[in-house]
């Protein structure tokens, strides 16, 4: 069954939690961190402590936001220059120890109608220069699938987007689609997808919360996986701390997503932790 990883956007990549994720038979980590942070990687130290605890560095998330500063899909030029480069000088010192996919976020929102046209031009002007950046590295750019008025929000927009370069590849994040089936959308772009980052929700808004505290049929998502042939790493993109559209008595651990994994590979319906707050409802 496919090997088990947690995105680091809930926790530090520090020598504690890679000795936890370790000891909680977690194989992989995502690199991925709010925005400020990114400047303060270690590279060498995370590819020790990747080696002496056996946790595998599967994939990096390279920063999405502030909008302002990081689109590249912007009308101003100048933006979508500096975002391109500044995410060239991340992946060659990512892919320097080791990293090969780096997943990447095609626009920020919103995005009226009256723009999209457009934004999706640029977008993939420089999604297509991120792809040979990249390949230059030995390494991947997947592009994730995104919620609301975002490009990317649908198969077609996903299919259309990776159209810019044929060495462009797909992270299926499983909890943005909000007005297309996530089985179909995974028929639909197939083995382009080479990453995934999985979450439930509510078929409202992205939730990430862990798999059986939303609506999302854990069995179909897991046999149609097999179905288009994916083989790569089932990557959780799930905070520790409970959120405010949850109630859980307690923060997950690195313990709880290994088990929530063995019991969806297993064939069954997971039990949910938390349960969704009164307060999405009023």
């Amino acid at each position: 069954m496919y090997k088990i990883g947690m995105s680091s956007c809930g926790f530090e990549p520090n020598e504690a939690n890679f000795k936890s994720l370790s000891e909680s038979k977690i194989e992989c980590i995502e690199i991925s961190m709010s925005y400020e942070k990114y400047k303060d990687i270690n590279y060498k130290e995370v590819k020790t402590l990747s080696e002496r605890y056996g946790v595998g560095l599967w994939s990096y998330h390279l920063p999405f936001w502030p909008f302002e500063t990081l689109e590249i899909s912007a009308f101003d030029k100048s933006i979508r220059d500096n975002t391109v480069s500044y995410f060239s000088e991340l992946i060659k010192m990512a892919s320097d120890i080791g990293i090969d996919k780096f997943i990447v976020h095609p626009s920020g929102e919103p995005i009226p109608d009256s723009e999209r046209e457009d934004r999706m031009k640029y977008s993939m002007q420089s999604l297509d220069s991120l792809a040979e950046i990249a390949h230059g590295c030995g390494s991947v750019i997947a592009v994730e699938d995104l919620p609301r008025t975002c490009l990317g929000n649908t198969s077609d927009d996903v299919l259309r987007l990776i159209s810019a370069n044929d060495k462009l590849r797909v992270c299926f994040d499983t909890n943005h689609l909000l007005s297309e089936d996530n089985i179909d959308f995974m028929k639909k772009v197939g083995d382009k997808i080479i990453t995934v980052h999985i979450s439930d929700y509510d078929f409202v808004n992205e939730r990430h919360w862990l798999p059986g505290e939303g609506r999302l049929d854990w069995k179909r998502m897991l046999a149609t996986l097999k179905e288009i042939g994916y083989s790569g790493v089932w990557m959780y993109e799930i905070g520790l701390r409970c959120p405010k559209t949850l109630v859980r008595d307690r923060d997950l651990t690195f313990a709880d997503f290994y088990s929530n994994a063995q019991t969806i590979f297993e064939g069954k319906d997971p039990d949910p932790i938390g349960r969704p707050s009164v307060a999405l409802w009023i």
